[in-house]
């Protein structure tokens, strides 16, 4: 097995050689290691059954299932589906996810640590996934910023890009808001969290998901400091120029890891989408903040 940098891009790693099923428990730990300090590990030619995907995500971790079936693998529940291409006249997964910037599952009490997309169906032109390094964009915030983030906590709420669900046609939105509330109540995290393993200062917002910071005294912070941490970390860039951004890109047969602590990310997607199936696994590690 080969690790090695990648070419192109601002960060992340490409790995050469490496056999889901048969490759050593020592290999596994050497790309969960690259992944917590390169951010990002591409595998590639991989060719694996949705069954053997979620089985490699269990020797990174423990699989999380995401909390609404809509998203499901029909034949793995711990697959979430990207898809916007129907199977036999059906639709599976959900079309045009993720087009905000986000931390994976950061509206949740305890949030995930390693994402994994295995791309199915792989766009010619339009294709790749845009991420923020949250850790670097923390260290290259002005101290003011700094000053300001430090100590407070950041509410996160998944209500903004909740997808309304077939079921949800017809009903008053009041009664979907309140499912939402009950479902997935609004969660703070703080602001600016260490990472686990490499002992990173990570600053632990995005722009879809958190709506505003607190004191520890439950005083809220002026709304104009969560926005200039969104502008300064280059998440209202709509241009994507930002030296903060990396486009990932990726080609048939790549399997892609990522820390969910350390990455913000957002999907490239247009107005005239080509057709694009991925599936994600995301596993919880033994590490917690």
């Amino acid at each position: 097995m080969d690790i090695t940098p990648q070419e192109h891009g601002k960060f992340g790693a490409t790995v050469e050689g490496f056999d889901a099923l048969i490759s050593p428990d020592d290999d596994v730990e050497a790309i969960k290691q690259t992944a917590y300090t390169q951010k990002i590990v591409v595998l590639k030619n991989q060719k694996l059954t949705p069954q053997q995907f979620v089985a490699l995500g269990r020797r990174f971790g423990e699989p999380e299932v995401y909390y609404q079936p809509m998203y499901h693998h029909p034949e793995c529940k711990e697959i979430f589906v990207s898809s916007n291409v129907p199977q036999d006249g059906e639709r599976v997964g959900v079309p045009q996810t993720g087009k905000f910037w986000h931390s994976d599952y950061s509206f949740m009490p305890r949030p995930f640590s390693l994402t994994f997309i295995y791309p199915q169906v792989v766009p010619k032109k339009n294709r790749g996934t845009y991420f923020i390094d949250m850790g670097r964009a923390y260290a290259s915030l002005p101290e003011r910023l700094k000053q300001a983030a430090a100590g407070t906590r950041a509410r996160h709420s998944s209500k903004r890009y909740f997808k309304i669900r077939p079921t949800d046609v017809f009903r008053p939105i009041g009664e979907i808001l309140a499912e939402i509330e009950k479902e997935n109540p609004d969660v703070f995290h703080p602001t600016v969290v260490t990472h686990p393993v490499t002992g990173e200062e990570i600053l632990y917002i995005s722009e879809a998901l958190t709506h505003e910071l607190m004191q520890k005294d439950g005083t809220p912070v002026d709304e104009d400091v969560l926005q200039e941490l969104f502008d300064s970390t280059g998440q209202r860039d709509t241009t994507f120029t930002h030296d903060n951004i990396h486009l990932q890109s990726f080609e048939e047969g790549d399997l892609l890891i990522w820390d969910n602590r350390s990455l913000i990310h957002r999907a490239l997607h247009t107005s005239t989408p080509e057709p694009a199936v991925s599936y994600r696994v995301t596993v919880m590690d033994i590490h917690d903040w």
